[in-house]
């Protein structure tokens, strides 16, 4: 059951949204939209904490997965034991190449994944760009998570799957950036007697905070603030689903803790754009900050 619409499909590009609900929404988008119910091959690429695992969530809810995001760990792997006893009782697998590596080869993935699609039952395969090659054909629909979310329905042509790992594993670092350099803000403004921003939407190579009244601070001045933060390249890591700490004793509220840089010194040109956007159909003040090397594009845009 395909649609115009797939068939025509080049590929869709969406920002890759911070925090666990906004993936989550995404991948239920993803699932309307471009998901057929005779897909049995779905393939998802992407660096680890990229976000593959909470979109596989939204986009197939209820589904268990296999790997080991949450401490949830499935053994002996569904897909594998029923292909042994040759016989599949569920419709749809969930399988993480790169997790299952550690205790199975990679050919003996491959045929229990090509009997599976032989029995009509979907399989969804996490890191689907090293299992490509064992498998000789490609999935129905492929998912590449970077800093932008991009889906395609590939033909023989192409797209392959080294394509699509090839763009999304060197757009993560400014996802990273960018999410970092954003929760420094944050931090920034409240030291500064701010609220935290509640509203918030994505930009390339950077984000966006919106506020339904202008603050009244000097954007040059929370900008260096930021910029001294980088300097003293603290530690960034993991603390619980809803925080991240900042060096050894701070900790920060935060709905995407697993996607950061490990280092404040790992963000590399950020600065604030020094006025605020007005966006007068949502009626709110935006402030925009970038990392990295930003596009043309986007400065053109900001202008």
């Amino acid at each position: 059951m395909i649609s115009v619409s797939h068939e025509s499909l080049m590929h869709a590009t969406y920002f890759a949204p911070r925090g666990k609900k906004r993936l989550q929404l995404l991948g239920m988008h993803l699932a309307q939209r471009y998901l057929s119910p005779t897909d049995n091959l779905v393939g998802f690429i992407g660096d680890a904490g990229a976000g593959k695992s909470l979109l596989i969530r939204g986009m197939f809810p209820g589904m268990e997965l296999t790997n080991d995001d949450e401490g949830i760990n499935l053994r002996p792997l569904p897909l594998l034991n029923q292909f042994d006893k040759g016989h599949f009782k569920a419709h749809t697998y969930h399988l993480d190449v790169r997790f299952e590596m550690a205790f199975t080869q990679l050919w003996e993935i491959a045929e229990a994944v090509k009997e599976a699609i032989i029995q009509q039952k979907r399989v969804i395969v996490e890191h689907f760009d090293l299992l490509y090659p064992y498998l000789g054909f490609n999935a129905e629909v492929l998912i590449g998570v970077g800093e932008e979310v991009i889906i395609t329905r590939p033909g023989v042509f192409g797209p392959e799957s080294k394509e699509i790992a090839d763009i999304v594993f060197n757009s993560i670092k400014y996802r990273k950036m960018a999410h970092t350099a954003e929760d420094l803000t944050a931090k920034v403004l409240m030291d500064m007697g701010l609220d935290r921003p509640q509203l918030h939407s994505d930009i390339k190579h950077g984000f966006v905070m919106e506020f339904p009244q202008k603050p009244n601070i000097d954007l040059m001045e929370v900008e260096n603030n930021v910029k001294e933060i980088i300097n003293e390249n603290i530690t960034i890591s993991y603390h619980d689903d809803e925080h991240i700490n900042i060096g050894k004793e701070i900790v920060f509220p935060c709905t995407g803790p697993r996607i950061h840089v490990k280092k404040t010194g790992d963000i590399s040109g950020f600065y604030l754009l020094k006025d605020f956007k007005w966006d007068p159909l949502q009626q709110l003040y935006l402030l925009a900050g970038l990392v990295g090397t930003t596009d043309t594009q986007t400065l053109t845009f900001l202008k």
